[in-house]
C-alpha cells in the first residue's frame, strides 16, 4: 500500500510530497556564503545568468531524483518477482528434503527423545482391541482369511511379513490376554492339563479323530493324558515306529542316533509329549490356523512349537538338521529329504497307506507316485505296517549318481546352508555341506552337546572359545535363577542374612533365547538339571551358528527381529537376550526399539520373565521402553569392571475389566 514518503522536511533540504488532487514540487537550495562567482564556456557572467541557472538546476535535481526512486523500486520489484519464483519452484523438492529427513529421525531418535529420562512419566502402551488376543502378524491379514479350510479355519498360506516404516506410539499396542486366562500349570503337570479359556478352540477341530488330536475338554481344562483315554495310545504307537525301525522298543531311539525329530502337522503334539520321557527333543511344526491351533495348543503344554508350512518357501533351517522327520499329513518330499541328516528316518503316517484305502484307483496312483519319488530320493522302505510306513535316508552320496531319474543335485547357488525362508526348489540339498555325517556316525546324547574340536573346525570355531562359552554360561545361569523372584523388585528392606527365596526348578518351561550363538544357554540349563526346553533363535544379521546349535542336539530357528516371531501370543515363560541390543544397533535399517519389545510382550506369557545383557548405555535406553510395557524393571552391575549391565524385567498379569 502507498504511503506519503517525505524527504529532508526541515532546513534547507528537498520535499517531495505526493498526495491530493495535485503534485507540488517545492525545492529549496541553502545559500554558501562562500561561494565564488563562475563564469562559463561563452563568456557570460555568472550574475547574469544566475535565475534561469537556479531554475533548471532545480528540475534537473528533481528529475533525477524521480529517476533514481524509479530506478529503486522496480529493482525492488524484480528483486521480489525473482525470490518468489525461487521459492515457488523449490518448494516441492525442500519440502520431500524435508520429509526424507523427518521419516529417518522418527525411526531413529523420536521414540527415544520420547522415552529418554525426564521429569515427565513416559505414558504405557494401550492394550489392543480384543480381537487380538490371539493375534500373530504376518499371518492374521485378510488373505489368510479368504483362504481357510472351512471346518478348521486353517490357512494353507505362507507368511506375509511387510517390512513398516517408522511407527509412532499411538501406532503400536500390547496384546491382551484372554478374560478368563490363568497361569499356566507347573511341568509336568502342564503337559497333561491345560486350562481351556487359555487357548482359542471352538470344539469341531477335534472331529477328525487322529491319534495325535484326541483329548478330553471338560469345563475349565483340557486333558491330553492319553493312556486313560485310548486303547492303542501314543505309547503303543511309539513301541510300534521303534520296532519298524529294528528297535526293541522306543527308550532305544537314541542309541540309534535320534535325537532331533521334526513333528509336522503334529496334532496337538501327544507323540512329543511322550517322547520327551525318552531324552527326544521333538518340535512341532504347523500351519497358522484361527482356532483349535497346533502350535498353540502344542506349546500351551510346555512343549516346542513354531508355525510354518511347505506352501513355497523353505523352512527357515539348514540343510541336514534332524535326525527323524514324523508327519500325519500330506508333505514335501523334497524339503523332507533337505532337512533330514544321513541315515535319518522318515514316518509317515496316513489314511492313504491302508488296504481299504488303496482299493480307489485314484488313491494307487498317489501311493505310486509316492513310492517312486522316494526311490528316486535314495529313500530305503524299512517297513509298513496299518497305516505307517518309514523309509530311511541314503548315508551313500554315489547312490544319487547310479538312479535312473530323479531330482537333480542342487547346485551350489541353490544350496545355502541356512536359506531364510527361499523359494523351494527341486533338486537334493545338502550333498555339498561338510556336515554330511550319519547319524548312527555322531556322538549319542547327551555327549552329543559337547563337541569336539575337529567338530567345531567345522563350523569356524575354535575349542577353547567353545569351551569358555559353555563355562561363562554355567556360571551366568547360577547367578540368573537366584534372581527369579518377584522380590528383586521389592523396596522392602531385608533382615541381614536373609535372601531371596529359590525358585521351583519346574517354575519355567518354554524358554526362548533371541540371540543364542553357540546356543550355550540352553546347554547350561540343561547341565543345571533345569526342566526346561529353549528355542535358540540365531538373527538373520549375526553369525550363523544354526548349524552347530542343532548339530548340538538342541533346536533353534533364523529370525529377523524385525519381524514377528512365528508363534501365538503368551506362548514364553522367560525370554533371554545377550548382546541383541548391539547387534541390532549395527544394522543399517534399524528396527523400532518399540516395536521390538511389544513383539517380546505378545509372545512372553503374563508374569514370564525377560532377561537382558548388554552395553550400560543401550540398556540404560531399554528402561525407559520397559516401562511402555507396563514391566517391572531392576538394572543391575554383572561386574565392576565391565561395563555391561544385566536387566531383569517381569511382565505382570494384568486382569481385563469384565
Amino acid at each position: 500500500m502507498s504511503r506519503p514518503l517525505h524527504r529532508g522536511s526541515s532546513g534547507g533540504g528537498a520535499r517531495l510530497s505526493i498526495g491530493g488532487t495535485r503534485d507540488y514540487l517545492d525545492y529549496r537550495e541553502p545559500l554558501d556564503s562562500n561561494s565564488e562567482t563562475k563564469d562559463f564556456e561563452n563568456g557570460c557572467s555568472a550574475a547574469a545568468v544566475a535565475a534561469p541557472s537556479r531554475s533548471r538546476q532545480g528540475v534537473s535535481v528533481v528529475l533525477f531524483n524521480l529517476g533514481l526512486t524509479l530506478i529503486v523500486m522496480l529493482a525492488i520489484l524484480v528483486s521480489l518477482y525473482w525470490t518468489i519464483s525461487i521459492s515457488m519452484s523449490s518448494r516441492v523438492g525442500i519440502y520431500k528434503g524435508y520429509r526424507r529427513l523427518q521419516e529417518q529421525l522418527v525411526l531413529d531418535l523420536s521414540q527415544i527423545g520420547e522415552l529418554s529420562l525426564s521429569t515427565a512419566k513416559p505414558k504405557e502402551l494401550e492394550f489392543c482391541p480384543p480381537e487380538y488376543e490371539n493375534h500373530v502378524p504376518c499371518y492374521n491379514s485378510s488373505s489368510y482369511m479368504d483362504s481357510e479350510d472351512s471346518y478348521v479355519g486353517r490357512s494353507r498360506q505362507d507368511r506375509q511379513c511387510v517390512r513398516e516404516s517408522a511407527a509412532t506410539l499411538e501406532s503400536i499396542c500390547l496384546v491382551p490376554p484372554p478374560r478368563k486366562y490363568r497361569i499356566p500349570l507347573r511341568w509336568p503337570t502342564g503337559r497333561d492339563f491345560i486350562w481351556k479359556n487359555n487357548v482359542k478352540v471352538s470344539g469341531q477341530e477335534f472331529s477328525l479323530g487322529s491319534l495325535t488330536k484326541r483329548m478330553m475338554v471338560e469345563e475349565e481344562h483340557i486333558s491330553f493324558h492319553s493312556d486313560s483315554l485310548m486303547v492303542d495310545g501314543v505309547e503303543d504307537y511309539s513301541h510300534q515306529i521303534a520296532e519298524m525301525i529294528g528297535l526293541r522298543n522306543d527308550s532305544n531311539f537314541i542309541e540309534a542316533g535320534v535325537r532331533t525329530v521334526l513333528d509336522i502337522e503334529c496334532g496337538f503334539g501327544s507323540f512329543g509329549a511322550h517322547l520327551s520321557s525318552k531324552q527326544l527333543l521333538i518340535i512341532c511344526l504347523a500351519g497358522y490356523e484361527i482356532s483349535g491351533s497346533q502350535v498353540q495348543l502344542t506349546l500351551e503344554r510346555g512343549l516346542p512349537a513354531i508355525i510354518g508350512s511347505f506352501t513355497s518357501k523353505q523352512l527357515p533351517f539348514p540343510v541336514l538338521s534332524f535326525d527323524m522327520v514324523h508327519c500325519a499329513n500330506g508333505i514335501f518330499l523334497i524339503e523332507v529329504d533337505r532337512l533330514l541328516r544321513p541315515g535319518g528316518f522318515f514316518v509317515w503316517t496316513s489314511a492313504l497307506n491302508t488296504h481299504r484305502s488303496l482299493q480307489s484307483k485314484e488313491n494307487q496312483k498317489k501311493w505310486t507316485f509316492i513310492r517312486d519319488f522316494a526311490e528316486r530320493l535314495c529313500w530305503d522302505m524299512l517297513a509298513q505296517q496299518d497305516e505307517t510306513i518309514i523309509w530311511k535316508k541314503t548315508i551313500k552320496k554315489n547312490c544319487y549318481s547310479s538312479r535312473k531319474s530323479g531330482p537333480n543335485i542342487c547346485g551350489k547357488t541353490q544350496d545355502p546352508e541356512s536359506p531364510y525362508y527361499e523359494s523351494l526348489h527341486l533338486c537334493i540339498g545338502g550333498t555339498h555341506s561338510q556336515r554330511w555325517i550319519p547319524i548312527e556316525s555322531r556322538t549319542v546324547w547327551p555327549s552329543r552337546s559337547k563337541l569336539s574340536s575337529d567338530e567345531l573346525s567345522v563350523y569356524g570355531v575354535h575349542q577353547e572359545d567353545f569351551s569358555d562359552d559353555l563355562m561363562n554360561w554355567n556360571s551366568v545361569v547360577r547367578n540368573h535363577w537366584s534372581l527369579l523372584s518377584p522380590l528383586i523388585f521389592s523396596d522392602h528392606p531385608k533382615r541381614p542374612g536373609d535372601e531371596d527365596p529359590s525358585p521351583p526348578y519346574n517354575m519355567l518351561r518354554n524358554v526362548l533365547d533371541m540371540n543364542a550363538r553357540f546356543g550355550g544357554f540352553n546347554a547350561a540349563l540343561l547341565d543345571a538339571g533345569k526342566s526346561v526346553w529353549v528355542m535358540n533363535v540365531v538373527p538373520v544379521n549375526g553369525v550363523n551358528y544354526l548349524p552347530l546349535i542343532l548339530d548340538r542336539g538342541l533346536v533353534g530357528i533364523q529370525h529377523d527381529w524385525c519381524e514377528a516371531f512365528p508363534t501365538y501370543p503368551r506362548t514364553y515363560d522367560m525370554i533371554h537376550a545377550d548382546g541383541l541390543l548391539s547387534l541390532e544397533a549395527h544394522r543399517k535399517q534399524k528396527c523400532s526399539l518399540v516395536k521390538l519389545f511389544a513383539e517380546i510382550d505378545r509372545i512372553l506369557r503374563p508374569e514370564g520373565w525377560v532377561i537382558l545383557r548388554d552395553t550400560a548405555s543401550l540398556i540404560e535406553e531399554t528402561r525407559s521402553v520397559t516401562s511402555l510395557m507396563k514391566w517391572d524393571a531392576r538394572m543391575m552391575e554383572t561386574d565392576v569392571n565391565s561395563d555391561e549391565r544385566l536387566l531383569l524385567c517381569q511382565k505382570p498379569f494384568i486382569r481385563k475389566q469384565q
